[in-house]
Formats: structure tokens, sequence, C-alpha cells
């Protein structure tokens, strides 16, 4: 199985239609309410697909239509557990047996080679999320074309070749298929939602290690405009209600400085050791300037029983100290040992107790990390006679592609993703005395984050332009030269010119 880099399936090389033999079953999901006429032209144009029929199942997830839907030829499935898209969605997931589950709306209409050109990127890549061309139409039998903001996204980032970590924001429920068991891994479609559960289906598979591939081949056409297209502002204003608690990457809808998020950004994990260490790195850690994150510290709780002790004397008195601090603090998880997987969380750090991050530490890192979809970045904070003590910033979608492989999973996320090493005082880390308490309100330090950063690039402009100017007072005296202007540092750069 070939290893794709961030994104970019171009090296791929899914066979021509009509020339392959497929052995993989797909399970063509149709959620539907109410909706007889469209499912009725959906299921025709399925029975004429050059997928193979045997390899082939159609599931409808009939959402609780008023009369039953009927499906001739296809299972249906009644939604019993909640109502609307997801739970919709889901039940039929549940229901699918195939190797592949392929979403599609009651009311799309699919060119006979729709299925095949999904399927053929199934059979080369077990992590690919292949999303169909939907083409809107006012009536059956026009060419049509995507939406605005799909070509927009489709052209500007080479077919997603080039979309990075945003790819999941083209995933629909119209017409994508994933292998059921990376639906699996993503945890299913969330059946509480009814609209937007197929961004959040998406971002929950790339954090999953998803590839998103979009394909010109695999045609549909949805008859008249779908909702968004009619009432845009009305679908955002609802959506965003609830996208900002599951998609920690829509970071512009996470602008309030203080408030708690169902998702965090970055999850840090650290060790309970002594009281005051662990404590340091803890509070600094909820004291940054990413307001969105969460800690987990890793230790034996178990040991914290209800026994009589004698107080100051307790063996494990640090262990209980910590547990009495964070114990009612929501932010922080106190467990056994670290989670094998911090999903859907993007970002992981593990940071050795005793060290803290600066202020803006975090920020910083993220921002290096995402300059390149970088998918580890080490930080080394100390040596000593074990070698380099670091913490690492691990990319969550990065480590889940990386254990579909064989390998050392550094290594691989580094081919796939690509590493670095920086070095932690450069960022703000620091232990021992170094470690400054918390205080302050974290948007003022955002700000002055904000405020340093401007300064320095202005500095560095000033620096730019005295340099062209001593270089330009510094040409030999033959050349002919326009005055300098006057004002104090024309003047000063006159005499370094001639006490050179």
């Amino acid at each position: 199985m070939r290893r794709v880099r961030h994104n970019d399936y171009g090296p791929l090389e899914p066979p021509a239609i009509g020339d392959w033999r497929p052995d993989l079953r797909v399970s063509v999901v149709i959620p539907a309410y109410n909706d007889q006429e469209g499912l009725d032209r959906t299921l025709t144009a399925l029975a004429k697909q050059t997928y193979p029929a045997e390899l082939t199942e159609i599931v409808v997830a009939d959402d609780g239509s008023t009369p039953p839907l009927s499906a001739p030829g296809a299972r249906v499935v009644r939604v019993a557990d909640g109502w609307g898209r997801g739970a919709a969605r889901q039940a039929g997931a549940e229901a699918a047996t195939g190797a592949v589950v392929h979403w599609l709306d009651a009311d799309m209409i699919l060119d006979e080679e729709h299925l095949e050109a999904h399927m053929r990127w199934h059979h080369l890549l077990d992590h690919a999320v292949v999303i169909g061309d939907t083409r809107f139409v006012g009536e059956l039998g026009e060419e049509g074309a995507p939406s605005d903001y799909v070509a927009k996204t489709l052209a500007s980032t080479r077919m997603l070749r080039d979309a990075g970590a945003s790819a999941y924001l083209l995933h629909t429920g119209a017409s994508t298929s994933v292998r059921a068991d990376l639906l699996r891994a993503a945890g299913g479609v969330d059946v509480t939602l009814n609209m937007a559960e197929d961004t959040d289906l998406g971002y929950r598979l790339a954090q999953a290690g998803a590839v998103f591939i979009p394909d010109p081949a695999a045609r549909g056409w949805h008859v008249g405009p779908s909702t968004v297209m009619l009432r845009e502002k009305e679908v955002h204003r609802h959506n965003w209600s609830y996208l900002g608690d599951l998609l920690p990457d829509l970071r512009w809808l996470r602008t309030h400085p203080r408030r708690q998020w169902r998702v965090p950004y970055v999850r840090i994990v650290t060790e309970a050791i002594t009281y005051e260490d662990t404590r340091a790195t803890v509070d600094a850690a909820l004291a940054g300037t990413v307001a969105d994150t969460a800690v987990t510290i890793t230790g034996p709780w178990d040991l914290l029983t209800g026994e009589r002790r004698a107080s100051l004397d307790d063996p494990h008195l640090d262990l209980r100290l910590l547990h009495n601090l964070y114990a009612h603090e929501p932010r922080v998880t106190l467990a056994g040992n670290a989670p094998a997987s911090v999903a859907p969380t993007p970002f992981l750090l593990r940071l050795p107790a005793g060290w803290a991050p600066g202020a803006d530490t975090l920020a910083q890192l993220v921002r290096l990390a995402d300059q390149d979809t970088l998918g580890l970045v080490s930080i080394a904070l100390a040596e000593n006679q074990d070698g380099v003590l670091a913490a690492r910033l691990e990319r969550t979608a990065a480590f889940a592609r990386a254990a579909r492989f064989t390998g050392p999973a550094d290594d691989l996320v580094d081919e796939m993703f690509g590493a670095v090493w920086v070095s932690g005082s450069e960022y703000g880390f620091a232990t021992g005395t170094g470690i400054e308490p918390p205080a302050g309100d974290p948007a003022k330090w955002r700000a002055l984050a904000a405020k340093r950063a401007a300064e320095v690039k202005e500095l560095e402009a000033t620096v730019e332009r005295l340099t062209a100017e001593v270089e330009r007072l510094s040409q030999p005296a033959e050349q002919e030269q326009p005055p300098p202007p006057d004002g104090p540092l024309a003047a000063l750069l006159r005499r370094m010119r001639k006490s050179g």
C-alpha cells in the first residue's frame, strides 16, 4: 500500500474504468425522509451501474417517512433511535455489510460509472475517502456544475492535493465513500446532528488518518439547488452554533478568550511526580494563550484509598495533593496511563513534568507545525546521561496514518508529514527557578505577543532600510549619487561615510 504525503494522492495510479477486476463489496447507504419520487430516481440509476451487482448492497435508512418508503431491490431499515440525517446515516452504516460504505443522498442521479470510479481508489488505499463530483442542475439532462465553493476550493488546491489538514472541508454526504473500518475508527456518524454531520464526520476521519480524494469521474447530479445555496446565512447561523465545540480546527469559531470547548485543540500529557514540579507544568499549560487546552496527568491514582492515614506522613502525599488540586478542574484528567490516541483533538503535547511552557509557547509550536503540516515537532529541553530530554508535539492525524503501516512511527510520520527538532529555550520552556508563576489574563498575553511580533517586524524593516542606505552612501565617490536627504539620520550616515 502506497504511503501518501499529507493529502497529495497524485502518485497513486487508479486503474482505468472498465479495465480492472474488483473484489471489494460496497454498501450504498441512502438516508431518506418523505421523498419516494427522488428515491425512485436514485435507485433506478443505481441499477445501471458498471460496478458488479453481486458486490453491491443498497441500504435505505428510512428516517420515519409517512407512509414508509418503498425500495425494491434494496434493504430498508427504519431509524429506531433519534431522528435526522446523523441518526439515519449511522443507522444505515450499522446495517451495512460491505467493506466500503458509500453515502448517497436520496435525490441524487448517478452516472453509470459512478460507483466504479469510487471503488477503484478503495482497492488502492484502505484509508481513502472518495468525494464524488456532484453537479447541480435545474432539470434532468443538463450538464450542471458544482457549487462555487467546491469549484474554488478544488481549483486553489490542485484538486485537494495541496489542501493539507483542511481537505476534510469538502466531505459531504451527497456522494462520498469510506472503508467501513476507517468509519468505525473515526467513531461513526454523530447521531445527534441533523445538519453538518458530514463536516463533523469528515474532520474525525481526517484525525483517523484519511486521505481525501475528489474524483471527477464519479459524476452525479442533484436536481435543484442545495439548502446551502438557497439559505446560506441561515445554514451557517445554525451550524456554527455547535461546530465550534466539535471542530477545534475552525479557529475563527473559537475567538472567545476564556470559553471551554467540548473538543480541545491541544491535549498535554504529563506525569505525576512531585507536587511542586507537576503543578508548575500543569498550571503553566492551563494559563497559556491557547485557551482550549486540556491536560492529562498520568499516575497510580488507584493507590489513593479512603482508609485512615497520617495526613502529613502519607506515603502517597504528593499524589494526593495533586488529586486535591485538580479533582474539580474540568480541563484536567487524572489517568493511569497516557491515552492511546487523543482524537478528535488534533494535537498532543507530551511534556515531562517539571518543565513549564511560557504564555505563548503552545501557540508558537502549533503555528510552526501548521506552516508545513508537520506531523511531529520535537523540543529539546535538556541533555543528561540518558540522552536528550525532549517534549513532543504530535499531530493526531499523522500518527493515526502511520499506525496503518509497519515500521517506526516517528520515521513514518516524518516521511508522510515531516518532522523537525527545535530548542526548548527558543520556544519559552523553563524549569526550576526559571518558571514564572501564572498570572494575568491570557488575552493580554496574546495581545502583548502580537505587539512584540509587530515591533520585531518594524525593527527588521528599519534595519533593512538603514542597511540599504549605508550601502548606497558607501558607493565610490566617482559614481554620481543623488544628494542625501536632510535630517539627523542623513547627517549620521554622512559622518559614518567620511570616517570610513
